[in-house]
């Protein structure tokens, strides 16, 4: 499938956030950066690695000679069920979630720069595809990448965390920006930080990301005296994938689910890493997160921390009905069991993820509430009654009907009409209608309008997020230029493509000159001369060499990129 046709098979909500790959705008320096990253990590990596990484890398498309372009990767990833697509930068968390379980890889656009070769702040390519795609060739990982993808995408979110992504994501561009000033940059890295030291619970998203980077991000296989690297932060980072082998520098723990507890830090080297037995334990920490949170858990106490979230949420009934919008309140009887749920602002009413008709946001505009619970006197949830049995319990169109529930709330008003969906009632909604709770506290006036109600015994599933994401978006579309791109020296990108088309071959004396005048062109170049040492050019050789050593000793981070080139001659 080309680009286009994959990002026409995606849901419709989901493609503002994907671009296409123009793969000529990567410049030949770009090309040479992931040459030299790609050739030392896979030497680096060759014991340190996972045995499925090598492997990996050839069978979903991953050349060490150039960055990959999406067809390439597609046609690899199609043989083992999965597709990729490219973003720009990063993505709002749930959405990246909803990608993976999917089945869809999400690839950064960009390419690192020369100047963040040991560390990228933002997501780049060789990261995004030679860091993760090379495990999904192995099943049961796959398995656990898209489990990961369905759990997280049910995450409950603050909006604290999603001022954290925008802050993220405005910082990782200012860093990669040449043009950003020190000041701006400041700026962004205190705002994160403020954000960071909030003194506040953090939530399910959170907790999930914590387990999502100490595993899928930075994690480690095997025990924690014998252990390989499958993590794509690491896998792809040539400056951490040799120092997390420090047993002394990064302590190894044992995976469990209290990961959770241990946060990160995006701007250093981990001081801690944890080690999973195999991708059977890895599922089973996941699903023992799963367990806890709300979207499995339901009831009264999940409604209450969709409360706390302050975004906007799911409540579904064990009828299928669904509530979206922001919960301000829940009401329980003695016991703690939920009675009824309130919103706030817009609100959405769906049924298994497809919005009802006529009860979208724009209707429901100012918030929605309604109660939960059997009715008296019914043997079942109201839902499963037919409109038969309905009349036989005096519920009749047209007609004011009394409901009291066991809670004591009650409903009173004329039924105008019942929305049905497989065989079940799914809303009522009533004129005239006043609702009640047992202290006679109003909970709706006839002055109000139409009381739309919604039919269900029991809250069984809380969640992040809308019902029917197709007929609302939460999350704005990454803007088309929001990361910029530097602007390339046409005459040194001609260099590397000349010197990129001699590599492997032996240089003439004309070419040889040509070379020189490169060299004197550019003093400061390292990377160029590290390609043309792999020209055979014995003329050149040890100026390229005594070159790369004076480089070297410019700087601490000169030093250790031009001693990975001089000790691998």
């Amino acid at each position: 499938m080309t680009q286009r046709e994959i990002i026409a098979s995606l849901p419709e909500h989901l493609r503002p956030f994907v671009k296409e790959q123009h793969y000529e705008h990567y410049t030949a320096r770009d090309q040479a950066v992931w040459r030299f990253v790609m050739k030392h990590l896979t030497r680096q990596l060759a014991d340190s690695a996972h045995p499925v990484y090598l492997e990996g890398l050839q069978r979903t498309g991953i050349a060490l000679d150039h960055i990959p372009s999406i067809e390439e990767m597609n046609q690899c990833l199609a043989k083992l069920g999965w597709r990729a697509v490219v973003v720009d930068g990063f993505i709002p968390p749930a959405i990246f979630m909803e990608f993976q379980a999917l089945k869809v890889l999400v690839i950064a656009l960009d390419m690192r720069s020369i100047d963040h070769i040991f560390y990228t702040p933002a997501p780049d390519i060789l990261h995004e595809s030679a860091g993760h795609a090379p495990f999904i060739v192995d099943i049961d990982y796959a398995e656990f990448l898209q489990s990961f993808g369905e759990v997280g995408m049910k995450a409950i979110a603050t909006w604290a965390d999603l001022q954290q992504y925008e802050a993220i994501r405005k910082l990782s561009i200012l860093k990669e920006c040449a043009d950003s000033s020190d000041q701006e940059i400041q700026a962004a890295e205190a705002e994160l930080q403020g954000l960071a030291n909030a003194d506040a619970q953090p939530s399910e998203a959170a907790l999930l990301t914590r387990l999502h980077w100490w595993t899928v991000e930075y994690g480690l296989v095997g025990t924690v005296d014998d252990y390989r690297i499958f993590g794509a932060g690491l896998l792809s980072s040539l400056g951490e994938s040799a120092n997390c082998l420090d047993d002394e520098a990064v302590r190894k723990i044992p995976l469990t689910v209290d990961a959770v507890l241990t946060p990160y830090d995006i701007t250093r080297e981990q001081p801690q890493l944890f080690v999973t037995r195999s991708c059977k334990h890895l599922s089973q920490v996941l699903e023992e997160f799963a367990e806890s949170m709300c979207f499995r858990r339901g009831g009264a106490p999940s409604l209450e921390i969709a409360i706390n979230a302050g975004s906007v949420c799911t409540a579904r009934y064990d009828s299928g009905m669904q509530v979206s919008g922001v919960f301000c309140e829940v009401l329980r009887d003695a016991v703690g069991n939920a009675t009824y749920l309130r919103t706030e602002g817009p609100t959405q009413l769906a049924y298994r993820d497809r919005e009802i008709i006529g009860h979208g946001v724009d209707y429901h505009a100012a918030g929605f509430g309604s109660p939960i619970g059997h009715l008296k006197d019914f043997s079942r949830c109201l839902s499963f009654y037919t409109i038969d049995e309905l009349k036989a319990h005096d519920i009749n169109i047209g007609e004011r009907v009394s409901l009291e529930y066991l809670s004591g709330i009650t409903v009173s008003g004329v039924l105008d009409h019942v929305h049905r969906q497989d065989h079940r009632n799914l809303v009522l909604s009533f004129s005239d209608c006043t609702v009640r709770d047992l202290k006679g506290r109003i909970l709706f006036d006839p002055a109000w309008g139409t009381y739309d109600l919604a039919v269900g015994a029991a809250i069984d599933s809380v969640y992040g997020g809308v019902a029917d994401r197709e007929k609302l978006q939460l999350y704005k579309p990454t803007p088309t230029t929001a990361t910029p791109k530097p602007t390339a020296d046409d005459a040194l990108m001609a260099c590397y493509r000349q010197v990129a088309g001699l590599r492997g071959k032996t240089a003439d004396a004309d070419q040889e000159q040509q070379l020189q005048d490169m060299l004197d062109a550019y003093p400061a170049e390292w990377l160029l001369r590290a390609e043309m040492l792999e020209i055979d050019s014995t003329a050149l050789r040890q100026q390229l060499l005594a070159e790369l050593s004076a480089i070297g000793g410019q700087s601490a981070e000169l030093a250790r990129l031009t001693a990975l080139v001089l000790n691998s001659r």
